[in-house]
C-alpha cells in the first residue's frame, strides 16, 4: 500500500477514472438503446445487470494481467498481417457493433420502432442481456488495456474501475430516460456507435485510428445537438407562455386536419405526422374544419357570445288582450316564446310552446297561457357553452334563460344557438317564409338563404360555392365586402343582384335580373 503516499499514483488514479468514464460512455449509450427494447418495468434491471457484468468482467481481467498480456502476442498470420487475441476480439466486436447499429438505424428509419405503446412488441429480456454481455466484453477489454498502460499498481486500477462504474450506474437511469425521450439523440448515438464499430474493426485489422479524432467528432456533434435541444426548449417555452394548453392542442388538431395555422404554433412532431409537402391541398373540407374548430372551443366559449339578447327575444304579455297575443304568435317565426307580465321582459315567468297555444285556439278554446308556461333552466352569464349543454341535457330542455349575477334576465339560449356555435350561422325560419324564387316583372325575387347549387339548376345562375359563401346572400355580401343595406347592387356572372331586404345584418331577399349583351338588366 505504499502507493498511498505517492502523489503520482493519486494523479494517475484521477486521470484513469476520467478515462474510464470516457471509454464507458459508448457502452452506456448502447445499453440505453438496448434497454429501450424491453418493457418499462425491466429496463432498470437490464441496466444494472449490464453494468454489473461489465464491472465484474473488468475486475476479472485486471486480476489476470498475466493472461491479458498474452492476448497481444500473435496467434496466426494472414496475407502478411499477424493477428493476436486482442485483434480478434476487437475485430469481432467492431463488426458486431457495426451490424447492430446499422440494424437499429434501419428499424428507426423504416418506422417500425414508432408504433403505439399499446401495440408495441417488446424484445425478450435475456436476448437483450446477452447482447449487452457481448458488448461489455469488447468495451471492457479496451478499458482494461488502457488502465494497464497508464498505471503500475493493480489496486489503483481496480479502484478506478469500481469508482467509474459506480458513477456510470448512477448516471445510467437519467441518461437512458433522456436518450429515449429524444429521438434525434438516439440517431446521433447510433451514429457514434457506428464510428466506434468502424474504429474497432480498423484496430483489429492493424490500422490504428487516434482516439482524439473520434472524440473530437463526437464532441462537435454533441455540441451541435446541445444547441439544437436548447433552441427547441426555448421555442417550446415561448409557445407555452403565449398560448394555453387548450389553444395549443386545438391548433395541433387543426394542423392535423389541414387547417390554417400560425407559424410555429405546433410541435415538430405534429408537422412530421401531417407532412410538409402537402401544399395547399386541405385534408378535410372547410365545413368539417369549421365544425371541429367549433367543438374544440365549446369548453371556453361563453354563452353570452351565442345567446339571443333580451332585446331581440320575442315574448308574450300575460296582461295583453287575446288579440295582441294572437298577433304576437302570428308574427313570431319561433316555436317557443318567452312569457312575462307587462310589456317589459326584465322578469320573465318562463316560456310557452307555440304549438300548444295553437292547439287550444284551433279547438275553439281560449288558451290559459299561465297554465302552459314552462319553467326554464337558469344559467349564469359566465357559464360556458359546454357546461350549458350538459345542464340542458340533464334537464331535458331545449331552452335556457341567461341571468347575470343579480338574477336579471340577459338573454335566451337554445340548442339552435349551440349548434350555430359549432356549425356556423343557420338561416332563420323567417328567412324561408314564402317562395324562395318568385318571378316578377323586373326579374326574380330570390331568398338570400337559397343554396347556389339549387339556384344554378333552376335559373342557370352560374355561381359556384366557395370557402367564403354557400348561399346567394353570402355571395352578394362577399362581392360588397361590407355590411349590406337595401338598394345595394352588384353584378356577377351576367346577372345584376339588388338587395331588397336586410335583417340583422344579413341579406334575406334579393332581386335578380339577367343582363343583356351590352350589360343592361332585362326583365323576366
Amino acid at each position: 500500500m505504499e502507493w498511498l503516499a505517492d502523489p503520482t499514483a493519486w494523479l494517475g488514479l484521477f486521470t484513469l477514472i476520467v478515462l474510464e468514464l470516457v471509454l464507458g460512455i459508448d457502452n452506456l449509450v448502447f445499453i440505453a438503446i438496448l434497454a429501450d427494447k424491453l418493457p418499462p418495468h425491466q429496463r432498470d434491471k437490464a441496466r444494472i445487470i449490464g453494468l454489473s457484468l461489465a464491472l465484474l468482467m473488468r475486475l476479472g481481467l485486471l486480476a489476470s494481467i498475466a493472461w491479458l498480456v498474452t492476448l497481444t502476442q500473435p496467434l496466426f498470420e494472414v496475407f502478411g498481417k499477424a493477428f493476436s487475441g486482442r485483434d480478434l476480439i476487437m475485430l469481432l466486436g467492431g463488426v458486431f457493433l457495426l451490424f447492430k447499429a446499422t440494424m437499429e438505424l434501419h428499424e428507426r428509419l423504416e418506422g417500425r420502432m414508432q408504433t403505439h405503446q399499446t401495440n408495441r412488441v417488446y424484445a425478450a429480456f435475456w436476448p437483450v442481456v446477452a447482447q449487452i454481455i457481448v458488448l461489455d466484453a469488447v468495451f471492457s477489454l479496451d478499458a482494461v488495456i488502457t488502465a494497464v498502460g497508464m498505471v503500475e499498481h493493480l489496486e489503483v486500477m481496480m479502484i478506478a474501475v469500481v469508482i467509474s462504474m459506480a458513477l456510470m450506474m448512477v448516471a445510467s437511469k437519467p441518461l437512458t430516460a433522456f436518450v429515449i425521450a429524444h429521438p434525434t439523440v438516439i440517431m446521433l448515438c447510433l451514429g457514434f456507435l457506428m464510428m466506434i464499430g468502424f474504429s474497432l474493426t480498423a484496430e483489429g485489422l492493424g490500422f490504428h485510428i487516434p482516439k482524439g479524432y473520434l472524440y473530437a467528432a463526437i464532441g462537435f456533434s454533441l455540441l451541435i445537438e446541445i444547441f439544437n435541444q436548447v433552441a427547441r426548449w426555448r421555442r417550446k417555452r415561448h409557445l407555452q407562455g403565449e398560448h394555453s394548453m387548450r389553444d395549443r392542442t386545438a391548433h395541433a388538431v387543426m394542423r392535423l386536419l389541414g387547417g390554417r395555422t400560425h407559424e410555429g404554433e405546433v410541435d415538430d412532431d405534429i408537422a412530421d405526422m401531417v407532412g410538409k409537402n402537402t401544399g395547399d391541398v386541405a385534408l378535410f373540407e372547410r365545413q368539417e374544419r369549421v365544425m371541429i374548430s367549433g367543438v374544440l372551443r365549446l369548453a371556453e366559449l361563453s354563452i353570452e357570445r351565442v345567446m339571443t339578447d333580451r332585446m331581440e327575444v320575442d315574448h308574450i304579455n300575460l296582461d295583453a288582450p287575446l288579440d295582441e297575443v294572437r298577433q304576437a304568435l302570428l308574427e313570431s317565426p319561433h316555436s317557443r316564446l318567452v312569457v312575462s307580465r307587462g310589456s317589459s321582459i326584465d322578469e320573465p315567468l318562463g316560456y310557452v310552446h307555440k304549438k300548444e297555444m295553437l292547439r287550444e285556439m284551433l279547438s275553439g278554446l281560449e288558451p290559459d297561457i299561465e297554465q302552459l308556461v314552462r319553467a326554464p333552466v337558469n344559467l349564469p352569464d359566465s357559464c360556458t357553452v359546454l357546461s350549458a349543454l350538459e345542464q340542458m341535457r340533464k334537464a331535458s330542455t331545449h331552452v335556457a334563460f341567461v341571468v347575470n349575477e343579480f338574477g336579471n334576465f340577459e338573454g335566451l339560449l337554445t340548442l339552435t344557438d349551440i349548434l350555430e356555435s359549432i356549425a356556423g350561422e343557420l338561416p332563420d325560419a323567417s328567412e324561408m317564409e314564402g317562395p324562395d324564387i318568385e318571378s316578377q316583372a323586373q326579374g326574380y325575387q330570390v331568398s338570400g338563404a337559397i343554396n347556389l347549387a339549387a339556384l344554378r339548376e333552376r335559373l342557370g345562375f352560374n355561381a359556384q360555392a366557395s370557402e367564403d359563401y354557400q348561399t346567394l346572400g353570402g355571395l352578394a355580401m362577399h362581392q360588397l365586402d361590407r355590411l349590406p343595406v337595401i338598394g345595394d347592387s352588384v353584378e356577377f356572372a351576367g346577372w345584376t343582384l339588388t338587395v331588397t331586404e336586410v335583417k340583422e345584418r344579413r341579406i334575406t331577399r334579393l332581386l335578380m335580373r339577367r343582363n343583356d349583351q351590352d350589360g343592361s338588366p332585362v326583365t323576366a
